[in-house]
């Protein structure tokens, strides 16, 4: 499990261009790092959209917004299109980065179990430790507490 002040895993992923990005791009910027289920459902569509609409607010605190699941170049690319997001987006396809921040949990529904993404944020600070974790994320007010938490680093 990785906790408040580890230091952030590192990665190299293609973002929803296909162009790879890793932590280090980011230097110098605090970074939120939000894991979502899937690409076009509701809950991740609102927390999504919410993100995109407190971009500018995040960015006035040098802090980058990064969403990640296990969708395609392609699928990220139409849920931006779809819902006019403006933040960046991960590829996680292979789970890598789904396993490093161990948001790769059993899930359970209608009594049915399975493996899928756990809808969590970290918060990382400039100097690539981890300031903050939510697990279990409920969308609504959401994006306000990280933005409240960001605006602190």
């Amino acid at each position: 499990m990785i906790n408040v002040g580890d230091k952030a895993p590192d990665f190299n992923l293609p973002d929803e261009t296909g162009n790879n990005v890793s932590l280090a791009d980011f230097s110098g910027n605090n970074i939120v790092l939000y894991f979502y289920p899937k690409d076009n459902t509701p809950g991740c569509t609102k927390e999504s959209i919410g993100f995109s609409e407190a971009k500018a607010e995040f960015e006035a605190h040098d802090t980058i917004i990064l969403g990640a699941s296990r969708d395609s170049v392609k699928k990220h690319q139409n849920f931006i299109k779809k819902q006019s997001l403006t933040v960046k987006l991960l590829v996680d396809e292979e789970g890598t980065l789904c396993n490093d921040y161990t948001v790769w949990v059993k899930k359970k529904l209608y009594g049915r179990e399975y493996m899928g993404i756990e809808r969590a944020t970290f918060l990382i600070g400039k100097d690539g430790i981890i300031k903050n974790i939510w697990r279990n994320v409920k969308v609504k007010g959401h994006v306000e507490e990280v933005l409240a938490a960001a605006r602190e680093l």
